[in-house]
């Protein structure tokens, strides 16, 4: 990680969860974080509690293509420039495809969860490109965008804009081959992490239990393949709880199973 120390990453949903555990990690490696997200008061939390010369509040919706434009040119402007991306921001709601009244619902999961990292990876591919630097993109995927159909578990659009992600990283990749730019691509796809959306949806307290991942599992998953020599890609990390068959604990799979009927 050491060459990194003094760069910038952007964090989308940074306000909480994976995203504020991944920016944590990231400012104890001598990361400049800018944290990106609707929720300000949020985001100042963790500034207050990381640094304001290590962490930055930079409000934005990520479905609105203006917003992160806005965040890079602020990044480029006060920072100088962004090298390391990460994809966090997601939505996922458990409706089921063919009960939507409008395609609104679909745009609402594929927008956030798609079409920003799309937008995100365009931005920080120019910032790169602009300084001849080297750069991460690292892409906060799910199991559900890789193993659905071992799942049995119906998940509405978030499945398959989960697989279009995990596409998306797959198609930079050769992008940024062809044009000989110095940039990294990895897909990290974890099961059931203990985030607020699970625990309101299954009444989890916070605990140790072991059958399900916590976010900072996830913020040193990034982190490890942050630090690889700068001849090693690793393009997937899959992630489960040690001893699980799927990665979704039975309470969970229950819960969505009963909401989908």
């Amino acid at each position: 990680m050491d060459r990194w120390v003094g760069k910038v990453a952007i964090v989308t949903g940074a306000s909480g969860g994976i995203g504020a555990a991944t920016a944590k990690a990231l400012a104890l490696h001598g990361v400049k974080v800018v944290g990106l997200a609707r929720r300000v008061d949020k985001l100042k939390e963790q500034q207050a509690e990381i640094g304001k010369d290590k962490f930055y509040v930079v409000q934005c919706d990520v479905r609105k293509e203006q917003d992160i434009v806005k965040a890079f040119q602020w990044a480029e402007k006060e920072v100088g420039g962004v090298d390391i991306l990460i994809n966090n921001a997601g939505v996922a709601e458990g409706k089921p495809i063919i009960d939507a009244e409008s395609a609104e619902e679909y745009h609402k999961i594929v927008d956030t969860n798609l079409i920003a990292p799309a937008i995100c990876a365009r931005e920080v591919t120019k910032s790169i490109q602009k300084r001849n630097a080297s750069g991460h993109i690292i892409n906060i995927n799910s199991i559900a965008g890789l193993y659905g159909e071992s799942l049995h578990i119906p998940f509405g659009m978030y499945g398959p804009s989960k697989y279009g992600l995990r596409a998306l990283g797959t198609e930079l990749r050769h992008e940024i081959i062809l044009r000989k730019l110095k940039i990294k691509i990895t897909n990290i796809s974890p099961g059931a992490v203990l985030t607020d959306m699970i625990k309101k949806l299954i009444q989890l307290p916070d605990s140790e239990d072991t059958s399900i991942l916590k976010d900072k599992d996830i913020a040193n998953a990034v982190i490890y393949a942050l630090g690889t020599p700068s001849t090693v890609e690793i393009p997937e990390i899959t992630m489960v709880p040690h001893n699980a068959v799927i990665g979704v604990p039975q309470g969970v799979t229950e819960v969505l199973k009963a909401k989908m009927q």
